[in-house]
């Protein structure tokens, strides 16, 4: 059952959504070669309570920490550890935070240093397609149309479109319904209304879609050992159209970029 959010409980989710963006802009601060995932989930776990939130992730269905650390060819759900990253490694953050009862959850998959230029396509493009699902998110869409962009956008590269893992719905519980794939057929699935709350969430590899789940009983890895990218926004439907809750632009401050990529999807300023 679709849970519908009004107005105040959107407003309440984005505070939510935005100590996980506050937070990921932090780690982008952090992230360099020698620096581990467990040091990087430390700082993640501080931040999060400085901002009066809990982490969403530790202890949700028994994982281990604040954060999900999937480097490489790791596609989700990975765990901290005490290896260092090093120069031309990628790795997937995906962080979550509990505040005002409701959840944030919110990815990006950072370079570490300078990496590969076919590696570096693969983040521009996943990144690319989160932003062509989300298009496709409004009032009398429906789930499939989603799936569809994103698949279509993806496979048009060459890339493989992860089945098993999808996208989803928020709010006072991490998984809300409805699911949302990363591919799909248009007209298809559950029909989007005013004041749903998902998070779409592109999971993408550079060879083939198909994956293989650790003995660890999380880490997910690509079967062909290629890299993997994940993108995710928290998005919610206001006045019929897409409007983002979460933003990627505390990552960009840290690392000096500059985007103009969210904008169509604020109805409102971000104050920064």
């Amino acid at each position: 059952m679709i849970v519908v959010k009004t107005k105040e409980e959107i407003e309440l989710m984005r505070e939510a959504a935005l100590v996980v963006s506050k937070t990921l802009g932090e780690l982008a601060k952090a992230i360099k070669p020698g620096v581990t995932s467990l040091e990087l989930d430390k700082i993640a776990e501080e931040c999060i309570r400085d901002q009066g939130a809990i982490p969403g992730f530790l202890g949700l269905y028994d994982f281990p920490n604040t954060l999900c650390m999937s480097p490489n060819s790791q596609v989700v759900h990975g765990i901290p550890n005490d290896k260092p990253l090093i120069e031309g490694d990628i790795i997937s953050i995906d962080c979550g935070a509990i505040k005002n009862e409701f959840y944030g959850d919110h990815a990006y998959t950072f370079a570490i240093g300078e990496i590969d230029s076919e590696t570096k396509k693969l983040l521009q493009v996943t990144k690319e397609s989160l932003y062509v699902g989300i298009r496709e998110f409004k009032l009398g869409n429906r789930v499939g149309d989603v799936g569809y962009a994103i698949q279509k956008y993806c496979e048009a590269h060459g890339y493989g479109v992860v089945r098993e893992l999808v996208g989803h719905g928020l709010g006072r519980k991490m998984h809300e319904d409805p699911e949302m794939p990363n591919y799909g057929k248009r007209g298809r699935g559950k029909k989007f209304v005013e004041g749903m709350v998902v998070a779409i969430e592109p999971m993408i590899n550079l060879g083939t879609q198909r994956i293989k789940q650790h003995r660890d009983g999380w880490t997910i890895t690509t079967l062909d050992n290629k890299p993997s990218a994940h993108f995710e926004h928290d998005v919610a439907i206001v006045d019929g159209k897409p409007e983002l809750l979460s933003t990627f632009a505390y990552i960009y401050e840290a690392l000096g970029i500059d985007s103009n990529e969210e904008d169509e999807f604020r109805q409102q300023a971000l104050v920064l």
